[in-house]
């Protein structure tokens, strides 16, 4: 801003436009303009603060009200979690254009901004209030574990962010798939230890060192089909439908041996590399 000498009689003088003769406000910089994955990115945003609005409207409140409606409870339940697979849906899309296409300077940062919503808020929100509502939990102890998921993505987006690693590989559990393997664990309904060691141990997979692969190829048109095959599985069980519950733990059960299975099979891979470079190293000393 021009500053004038009040005694002087010179008039105001407005701030000069830029070279093209055009006022820098009306010319948005290119940080600024959204591209077609930061959209879908703030997609997935959408449907993690949705999840936690279901969350609360259908399980939270009749339960503080002393509702019985259980249909209201089970409807509201699935619609979070499907919520929060298809959040699930748009970073895993928003990541694939955003390799074909042009992605703006915002994208890593809405990236990890949107992730931190839906796979660290909603989950750890649905642990909360499952702490609350379950008949055999605990509510304060429900809330500690809630905030060991949240700070557990929280630290992982972070790292994330810091660490260059090779090509093709996560370090740690990925957020979208730590977060669906809490949920999977809260939804089975198993007795209150279980599930709240469950639950830590998912959140120590998603800071831990383990190598996950990243959903390319036919990775993420598997992860996609499981996606829609989950999605299909909530709908059964809050609809009540024949075998829906039994098709639910089945569906739950598997993402929870997938998530204990995969670094398992991280672990053997590691051992066997570190095996062959020794057998390198010594056959190299060898006369």
């Amino acid at each position: 801003m021009t500053v004038i000498d009040p005694d002087s009689k010179a008039d105001w003088v407005p701030e000069a436009d830029d070279e093209n003769g055009v006022d820098g406000a009306d010319d948005m910089p290119l940080s600024m303009r959204l591209s077609i994955a930061d959209t879908l990115t703030l997609g997935n945003a959408t449907c993690g603060f949705m999840a936690v609005y279901f969350t609360t409207t259908g399980i939270l409140i009749p339960h503080l009200t002393g509702s019985d409606e259980t249909g209201m409870a089970r409807h509201s339940a699935a619609t979070a979690v499907i919520l929060m697979l298809m959040a699930a849906i748009f970073d895993l899309f928003d990541g694939l254009v955003a390799r074909k296409l042009r992605s703006s300077p915002m994208g890593a940062e809405l990236d990890n901004l949107s992730d931190l919503i839906s796979f660290g808020l909603a989950p750890a929100y649905f642990v909360l209030v499952y702490g609350m509502v379950a008949d055999d939990a605990h509510q304060r102890v429900s809330a500690l574990a809630a905030i060991v998921v949240l700070l557990a993505v929280v630290l992982r987006l972070a790292r994330f962010s810091c660490v260059t690693l090779k090509d093709g590989m996560f370090q740690g559990m990925p957020s979208p798939f730590g977060a669906l393997t809490v949920v999977s664990i809260v939804l089975l309904e198993l007795p209150f230890v279980p599930t709240l060691l469950a639950i830590i141990g998912v959140a120590w997979l998603m800071v831990s060192r383990v190598e996950y692969p990243k959903p390319r190829g036919i990775l993420a048109v598997a992860m996609l089909s499981w996606i829609v095959a989950a999605m299909g599985l909530l709908a059964a069980w809050a609809f009540d439908a024949p075998g829906g519950q039994l098709l639910l733990q089945t569906g739950c059960a598997l993402q929870v041996v997938l998530g204990a299975v995969i670094p398992l099979f991280a672990t053997a891979r590691r051992v066997n590399t570190f095996r062959d470079n020794r057998r390198e190293a010594r056959a190299a000393q060898l006369p």
